[in-house]
């Protein structure tokens, strides 16, 4: 073989060499090309065979063979072909850049920005965007928030921006006055002449909007009294009015609004006749058709306000033969009310009414803006409001009187009250005289003027049930909170006096109340002296115990002379002045000694309870946290308890105060000045009731995420330690002490003699304590109403916002709506059709008309009632006609907004008055 040939074939043989590969040659180009196709087809043959799972398993271990240039060259393949429009750069971006993005956006951005997605509501919220903006004006949060909280500074400035006063540029002018230089007399010129054409075209406009107005008032002005009304469109001073200009068709709106309220009913017959009838007679001819009659004719008639706590345990526990009224405490007139009391009555004369309602020693809350006191007391719809509840009752002479169960007997304001009310009515006026801090056992104590030396709760209820009732009034009304929730739409159909008489007969038979009352003290004498026991630790607990029984009855027996009620005495005579001041003299040194041991022994159960929340929960607390075993952060237990401590501290000195002036106590000895100086330091007490709302959402919060401290308050909460009281019971104590306060000041000034030195100083502190008692009482206000206001809106579907500053719910009433089928006919002869259920939201300022509809949940008597908003209407624009009754129709009205009108009708005569009168009531008050 020769070296060519040789050669030759060793190329070709180099020619088929393959490398990293048994059938890719190395060196031939075009068979490698086109063996390479034919490996591409069968590939590409395969993975048309295959599962989609099994071509995402090739796909992804091909891509996770390639390099950076071959992925760079596959994005850049898909970047041409399948363009990305849109990418939400907060999901691409670093968190910090996307929040330093959203930092631009100011707050009211910031809040729209949060409705876009999930992302952006989570980074908009974020503390860092928001807690700048709340600095910047100085708002700071009250407590810490936690790591993984976030929100807390947002809704923080969204609190304070709603809470601020603005004031429009005319108002700021008004005020601040303007700072604008003097102009010219040529911008003068123009700017008079630019106001005149203005001017013509707001006269033009007032005057189309009144031909309108004219135009469209008659076809719902006709009826009974069309005439009436129609004569009273034309407004009194015609050209006068005029000259107002742009005031002329709000003036013309008031006007129609007034006269469709003075032709309303203002009192129905009980026969429901055409319409209501305003009641001109003098009451006191009411049921004088025998003078003689005997007392035993005479009915004796409690009225007992909603507002009072577990107030169906109150009707269960009158007795029989008593007219009992259960009346709403809010949604009701004195006009209301007065009709509730005749109807009950039927046209006879009571031998006595007892008004059961909450208040105190000043004052009587007796209807919703109705708080009854000395300042007034001669208002003209008040004074004719007692005046015509007088002549329900008999005279002095006859035996009749009124029982106020409020203890305005124990201070000068209530006496005077008392007083004032005997003058205008010529009536007898009764009321409790004692002091009972915390409850409503003043009710059982001595009275002004018993009858026939029986005490008046006696003449209306079961003293045993009444007993038990203000033993425990808090805790049934914790507990008839979720009874009525359960029996109430049961007894939906029947009178409200009757089913609170059902929950209230429900409630004494299930917790046997009787019993309960009768062995209270021996279960409270025990539970001491189990205590004591466990902290000594005797060998001989039988012989410990039945020691500390005796030793306890021996002192209870001692103390039962020194400790009684406060007590007036018979005052029959004490309207005389100088009886008056003699009786006082005489009684003025003991019992202004008991009102001092009273206000002792009171501030001692005080400081006890505040010393619970020290031993039980602080310490137990702070001890674990040192211990490297915490139970919560220090930051948290200073949340929760650092103002319960300095309130602690403060009460505490004031306490040792008390007891080294009642060691040293004579009649000549002075308490004001202690109480002055307690006065100037409550704004420890400031500080815990800014804070309250913020620590019991501590309190939830660490209980939900924190497992041992829900441990912890399992243990300790509701024990005989706690007094059977949970935490945030326990701080309900702080907000309570305040008006028992001011009860035993006014106690004490009453009994201290005018010219004692004590007399200016107890005026003084008086004034201090009432005074930070209504910021506290404007606290719980605004707390309640922000609460009630929410509820309506998780209640009403398509409700708009309801949160307005000083809105507060008045009524509530359910009606149904009508449908007329013939307009043209007459009043008596039209027939009307039932369309839909409505119920309407009385508020303040404002009318809401819902649509109600019921339904029933299968298996179970139980209903479930929503409703859907249909209106809200101004109350200076609500229009209010009476559609008498026919035997077509009963009970029936129309309120007219705006754009629409409703034909309303109730079921009962009753209900109709009572809603019209408090919308009239409402709408008057909202247009002055």
């Amino acid at each position: 073989m020769s070296f060519g040939n040789f050669l030759q074939e060793s190329l070709e043989v180099e020619s088929f060499h393959t490398r990293f590969s048994a059938w890719t040659p190395f060196n031939n180009q075009f068979l490698n090309r086109q063996l390479f196709q034919e490996r591409v087809t069968l590939i590409s043959h395969w993975f048309d065979l295959w599962t989609n799972k099994q071509r995402q398993e090739f796909l992804f271990t091909i891509l996770s063979q390639c390099s950076k240039s071959q992925l760079r060259f596959i994005q850049d393949w898909f970047s041409e072909r399948k363009q990305v429009a849109r990418v939400d750069f907060s999901t691409v971006l670093p968190r910090f850049i996307s929040l330093y993005i959203f930092s631009f956006l100011n707050p009211k951005d910031l809040c729209a920005a949060a409705q876009v997605s999930w992302p952006w509501k989570f980074l908009t919220e974020q503390d860092c965007l928001w807690m700048p903006k709340c600095t910047k004006f100085g708002w700071f949060l009250p407590y810490t928030p936690t790591q993984n909280e976030y929100g807390a500074w947002k809704h923080h400035y969204i609190a304070c921006v709603s809470s601020l006063d603005w004031l429009t540029p005319r108002e700021a002018a008004a005020v601040y006055g303007t700072l604008n230089e003097p102009k010219t007399e040529d911008e003068e010129l123009q700017e008079r002449q630019r106001e005149k054409c203005l001017r013509k075209m707001i006269w033009e406009k007032i005057a189309f909007h009144k031909k309108e107005l004219l135009k469209a008032r008659p076809p719902w002005l006709s009826g009974t009294r069309c005439s009436r009304l129609q004569k009273c469109t034309s407004l009194p001073g015609g050209p006068h009015l005029w000259r107002h200009g742009a005031r002329l068709y709000e003036t013309l709106e008031r006007q129609f609004v007034h006269t469709s309220l003075d032709a309303l009913p203002k009192q129905s017959h009980l026969s429901g006749s055409h319409s209501y009838s305003l009641i001109k007679k003098n009451h006191r001819e009411v049921g004088r058709t025998n003078d003689n009659s005997s007392c035993a004719l005479q009915p004796r008639i409690i009225l007992i306000s909603s507002r009072i706590p577990a107030y169906e345990m109150v009707m269960e526990s009158v007795k029989a033969g008593i007219v009992a009224v259960l009346y709403e405490h809010s949604g009701v007139t004195l006009e209301g009310l007065l009709h509730l009391t005749h109807r009950a009555l039927q046209g006879r004369k009571a031998q006595s009414l007892g008004i059961f309602s909450s208040g105190n020693s000043r004052e009587i809350d007796l209807l919703q803006g109705y708080n009854i006191c000395i300042k007034n007391l001669l208002w003209p719809e008040v004074r004719d409001f007692w005046e015509k509840l007088g002549s329900c009752v008999a005279t002095e002479e006859e035996g009749g009187r009124v029982d106020f169960f409020v203890p305005l007997g124990a201070s000068e304001a209530g006496l005077e009250v008392l007083s004032q009310l005997s003058q205008l009515t010529g009536t007898l006026f009764s009321a409790p005289t004692g002091i009972a801090t915390g409850s409503y056992q003043h009710i059982l104590s001595d009275w002004l003027w018993p009858e026939q030396g029986q005490n008046p709760p006696s003449n209306y209820f079961s003293e045993s049930k009444l007993q038990a009732w203000s033993s425990f009034t808090e805790f049934l009304e914790d507990t008839l909170k979720s009874v009525r929730t359960e029996l109430k739409p049961l007894f939906k159909n029947l009178q409200e006096s009757i089913s609170g008489r059902m929950i209230g007969q429900f409630m004494f038979d299930t917790l046997g109340m009787s019993s309960i009352l009768n062995n209270q003290d021996t279960v409270q004498t025990l539970a001491e002296g189990l205590m004591e026991l466990s902290k000594e630790g005797s060998d001989k607990p039988l012989e410990f115990l039945s020691y500390f029984l005796l030793k306890k009855s021996s002192k209870k027996n001692n103390d039962f002379e020194g400790n009684g009620i406060l007590t007036e005495g018979d005052l029959k005579e004490a309207w005389d002045p100088l009886m008056k001041e003699r009786k006082l003299q005489m009684d003025s040194v003991k019992k202004r000694t008991q009102v001092v041991r009273e206000l002792v022994q009171s501030e001692r159960r005080y400081v006890q309870m505040l010393e619970i929340v020290r031993d039980v929960y602080i310490r137990p607390l702070r001890a674990a946290l040192s211990s490297n075993r915490a139970i919560l952060s220090a930051a948290n237990i200073h949340i929760i308890f650092s103002d319960t401590l300095r309130i602690l501290n403060l009460n505490r000195e004031f306490l040792d105060n008390l007891k080294d002036r009642l060691q040293e106590w004579s009649p000549a000895h002075c308490v004001g000045e202690i109480f002055i100086k307690f006065g100037s330091q409550l704004n420890t007490y400031t500080n815990f009731f800014n804070n309250y709302p913020v620590v019991l959402k501590t309190i939830e919060k660490c209980r939900e995420m924190t497992p041992a401290f829900r441990a912890f308050l399992k243990r300790h909460d509701k024990t005989i330690v706690t007094k059977m009281l949970s935490l945030p019971e326990l701080l309900l104590y702080p907000s309570r002490r305040f008006e028992e306060y001011i009860h035993l000041l006014y106690a004490l000034r009453l009994h201290t003699p005018a010219g004692h030195v004590d007399r200016g100083d107890l005026t003084t502190a008086i004034d201090q304590i009432k005074k930070y008692k209504g910021y506290i009482d404007q606290i719980k206000k605004n707390l309640k109403m922000r609460e009630q206001l929410s509820a309506m809106q998780t209640v009403i579907w398509g409700c708009p916002t309801l949160s307005e500053i000083n809105r507060y719910l008045i009524r509530i009433q359910d009606v149904v709506q009508l449908h007329c089928c013939d307009e043209k006919m007459d009043f008596s002869l039209r027939q009307y059709e039932q369309t839909r259920d409505l119920s309407l939201f009385l508020f303040n300022d404002a009318l809401l008309i819902t649509s109600r509809s019921t339904s029933h949940i299968p298996f179970e008597r139980t209903s479930k009632t929503t409703y859907q908003f249909i209106a809200s209407v101004p109350l200076p624009r609500v229009l209010i006609e009476d559609i008498p009754d026919s035997k077509y129709v009963k009970n029936a009205f129309i309120l007219q907004g705006s754009k629409h009108e409703w034909i309303c009708a109730t079921e009962v005569e009753d209900d109709k008055f009572l809603w019209l009168s408090v919308l009239q009531h409402t709408i008057r008050s909202s247009m002055k």
